[in-house]
């Protein structure tokens, strides 16, 4: 960690790439869970960005659609290191997750169990749920600073929570409540200070709140370019599965169906997933309702977004039906896990490379982040039916007429103390939960 004194020394685009694969490792815990890894690690302990650049990013990623998570480690690689920082960030944040994935789905299908994964990821749902009440408490504590952002907060959960709104509009009402208190009451709207703040000064960042780079000013040409580039990359490998296997291939009609899922998921892969359930079970027939469910429990517990699970559907949807031959199910289903994966987060990519530039240049306007003031607060109130939603699956795995799970609440209490009450790193406190949930399992 660096001096809290001190600016942070400058950071490789080497050191950064190791970053972001070991943040790619362990980021378990759905969007909320990452993005509080990314902030323990980039705000408070390394101080890559400072508070105010993290929670602008976070305002804008969370308005796109696509898996906010990965496009805010695309944004910030993006600031630290130009194009192919965002590039490498990003496709770090997916690809261990691709990977295992293929694997697990492999396992699966073959052996139909996975006692060992069961084991190590007994331990780990307890830890994030207290990580996702860690991100509520750190974010609340920093942007609800009066009763107004309060007020937004209480009525996102309420919305999303008892009225099960659906995210894109309580987005679009926070933002909107922004605007109109931005409007009349500015000094209630505009983000303070940042992380480790004492009288409104803070500890310096690398890339601080009034640091100016070069290469996020806007220009017309760059825009053009980055969207010419995306119409390319998504045009060549559709035309060539079109070519090799016709527009009704699998193939073909996977990339087609997840280029549509990856412009609808506002809100998070759960706003999604009814989309991917409906499209891939009753209209294609890639994969069983229970096929569907066991998937979901895979992309829950393993790192990357939870919409890695459409690499699952790909991969189980190719290897019933081989491409190249009965011999060929595991290249045939690893082949459209990878496609899938392609044109699912390509549209990410594109926003942000392409927005980056428009976004930084609003800092410091309050009109514009009055309205993205607005969101953080809402987001707060997200993140604690997150943390709720978690809970009540991890505690009562059967649901409410089952059994209470007296050892998950143990380990979400123990999670919660070391990461609240000692202060200990997500990562170690995910480490130990995996840990005593494999010796539990093991011993039952």
């Amino acid at each position: 960690m660096p001096d809290s004194s001190e600016r942070p020394a400058p950071v490789s685009l080497r050191q950064a790439l190791w970053f972001w694969l070991r943040l790619g490792l362990i980021s378990f815990g759905g969007p909320a869970g990452q993005i509080a890894l990314m902030h323990e690690e980039l705000v408070v302990r390394r101080r890559w960005l400072s508070e105010r650049r993290f929670l602008h990013a976070l305002n804008y990623c969370m308005l796109l659609p696509g898996p906010e998570a990965q496009q805010l480690a695309t944004y910030i690689g993006w600031l630290m290191h130009r194009t192919w920082g965002g590039v490498i960030a990003g496709a770090l944040f997916v690809l261990p997750s691709l990977l295992i994935l293929i694997a697990l789905s492999w396992v699966y299908l073959v052996f139909g169990d996975v006692p060992l994964v069961a084991g190590i990821f007994y331990g780990i749902k307890p830890a994030v749920t207290a990580i996702v009440v860690q991100a509520a408490w750190r974010i609340g504590g920093r942007v609800l600073r009066n009763a107004r952002l309060w007020a937004i907060a209480a009525a996102a959960f309420v919305a999303i929570f008892a009225l099960q709104l659906p995210f894109p509009l309580i987005v679009l009402g926070a933002a909107l409540l922004g605007y109109i208190g931005g409007r009349l009451a500015p000094q209630h709207f505009a983000l303070g200070a940042g992380h480790g703040e004492k009288g409104g000064a803070h500890a310096p960042a690398l890339i601080d709140d009034d640091t100016r780079l070069a290469h996020t000013h806007f220009r017309s040409g760059r825009l053009v370019l980055i969207l010419l580039i995306g119409a390319l990359l998504w045009l060549l490998p559709m035309g060539l599965l079109t070519l090799a296997f016709g527009w009704q291939g699998t193939l073909t009609q996977m990339g087609w169906f997840f280029t549509k899922a990856a412009l609808l998921t506002f809100g998070g892969a759960y706003a999604v997933l009814p989309y991917v359930y409906q499209g891939a079970i009753d209209h294609y027939g890639w994969l069983t309702p229970r096929q569907m469910i066991d998937g979901l429990a895979l992309g829950e517990t393993t790192p990357g977004p939870l919409i890695m699970v459409v690499a699952f559907v790909a991969f189980v949807g190719a290897y019933d039906q081989p491409l190249f031959g009965g011999d060929s199910a595991f290249v045939s289903g690893a082949l459209a896990a990878a496609l899938v994966t392609w044109f699912t987060f390509l549209p990410s990519f594109l926003f942000i490379l392409a927005g980056g530039p428009l976004v930084e240049s609003t800092h410091g306007q309050l009109q514009f982040t009055a309205p993205l003031t607005g969101i953080t607060a809402a987001v707060v109130g997200v993140i604690v039916n997150l943390a709720l939603f978690f809970a009540y699956h991890v505690l009562w795995p059967q649901g409410f007429a089952g059994e209470f799970d007296g050892v998950s609440a143990l380990i979400t209490l123990g999670a919660g103390v070391a990461l609240l009450g000692f202060k200990r790193g997500v990562i170690e406190t995910l480490l130990a939960c995996a840990l005593v949930g494999l010796v539990v399992r093991l011993l039952g």
